[in-house]
């Protein structure tokens, strides 16, 4: 898994806060050469680091995995395309009409609906 868009949310974040390296290492009791490192993707945080520094940021930890979960995801539905394109017509729409029942039954509202409040 490519795990440098940690980085690269990291710099976004810390940027977004007027923020540089030096102060962010303060703030997280870190040193500014590692910050570099994992801004550049040249080293992984542990898990208590990453915590540390979203802490220090003020970001939740999702908002510094965007990318990767999206990416993720984008994987997933790869992947169940091509598995839905091995099967037949009728059973894709079978398939098609569970997942539209699954929604329709979900906590989650239909955009398109209105009047739902």
């Amino acid at each position: 898994m490519n795990l440098k868009p940690i980085g690269k949310a990291i710099k976004k974040y810390r940027q977004l806060h007027g923020l540089r390296q030096e102060q962010l290492a303060e703030m997280s009791g870190l040193s500014t050469n590692y910050i570099g490192m994992l801004e550049r993707g040249e080293k992984t945080p542990s898990l208590e680091t990453f915590l540390t520094i979203a802490t220090s940021l003020a970001v939740s930890a999702d908002m510094l995995l965007e990318d990767i979960l999206y990416n993720g995801y984008r994987v997933k539905d790869s992947l169940l395309s091509d598995k839905l394109n091995c099967i037949s017509t009728k059973d894709r729409e079978k398939i098609y009409d569970v997942i539209d029942v699954m929604l329709k039954h979900s906590e989650i509202k239909n955009p398109r609906k209105t009047g739902d409040r």
